[in-house]
């Protein structure tokens, strides 16, 4: 595929790069009536200097070669980056929404800071990306491989990752409500003080059948989050808010629960053999089905709590 890609690269100079920016500024600038919209598809942009560039609209950079390329606070708004290749590229501060960088090849890339709102980033490689910070809300993610990317404190409210392999990634103080994760592998991930519940604006994240094992998930907000089928063996859950979560079926073995929230929670036949649920909170809870072999529930608070196995 990518030898594919490299033969229909054709070579831009850098006086032709400047006059297709030019160009396409006056497009932009008078509402389409003069200049020229900037078609750089295929086009061997790498380690180009485009920092601050105005390419916002249309614009076409599809299957361009834009690795190592300065794009740093570059304006991209809707621009067209599918199948681009953007491995080690400067996106700080650089405004993508409502870009189309599906099936785009982002490995090591820093998007320190970067606007991707609404972005389409569906099926890309961003595999050790720099997203801390990013704004990716609403943003389609969906199939995305982000193994080992740091997404520390990015916004991912409402966006859609289902799917979306995140193997190690750092999502701590990630913004996660309302966002689809269903059926992404988040094996080892780091979601330390993130956000997956209800907040004021967005419902809660929904993980269903998501892959979680040994995840810390460390004070994590996960109130009202479906986290049904959820595989969460070995996973850190200590003092993880999941009041009213539901967990039906969900695989919590050797899981550390001590001193969580679990208040109304629905865990029917959840696997919690080998849990430490030590100190926690599961009035009101509903265990029915539940496997409890091994379990410790010293401390823990069942009051209300429906228990018939």
């Amino acid at each position: 595929m990518i030898k594919k890609k490299a033969k229909r690269m054709r070579k831009i100079t850098a006086g032709e790069l400047s006059k297709v920016l030019k160009e396409h500024e006056r497009w932009f600038d008078t509402d389409e009536k003069e200049g020229k919209c900037a078609d750089l598809s295929g086009a061997d942009l790498s380690s180009a200097d485009l920092s601050g560039a105005k390419l916002s609209g249309d614009s076409k950079y599809d299957a361009a070669n834009l690795s190592d390329a300065d794009l740093c606070k570059a304006n991209l708004r809707g621009a067209d980056l599918s199948e681009a290749f953007l491995s080690g590229a400067n996106l700080i501060c650089a405004d993508l929404r409502g870009a189309d960088l599906s099936d785009a090849f982002l490995r090591g890339a820093d998007l320190n800071s970067a606007y991707l709102k609404v972005a389409d980033l569906s099926g890309a490689n961003m595999v050790s990306a720099d997203l801390r910070g990013t704004d990716l809300r609403k943003a389609k993610l969906s199939g995305a491989c982000l193994k080992v990317t740091d997404l520390r404190g990015a916004d991912l409210r409402g966006a859609d990752l289902s799917g979306a392999t995140l193997r190690g990634a750092d999502l701590s103080s990630a913004k996660l409500s309302e966002a689809t994760l269903r059926g992404a592998d988040l094996r080892k991930a780091k979601l330390s003080d993130a956000k997956l519940g209800i907040d004021s604006k967005y419902g809660a994240a929904t993980l269903r059948g998501a892959d979680l094992r040994k995840a810390k998930l460390r004070d994590t907000n996960l109130r009202k989050a479906d986290l049904s089928g959820t595989d969460l063996s070995g996973a850190d859950l200590r003092k993880a808010k999941l009041s009213d979560a539901d967990l039906r079926k969900a695989d919590l073995s050797s899981a550390d629960l001590s001193s969580a929230f679990l208040k109304n929670a629905k865990l029917s036949d959840a696997n919690l053999d080998g849990a430490d649920l030590s100190g926690a909170d599961l009035s009101g809870a509903t265990l029915s089905g539940a496997k409890l072999s091994g379990t410790k529930l010293s401390g823990a608070k069942l009051s209300g709590a429906k228990l018939r196995l």
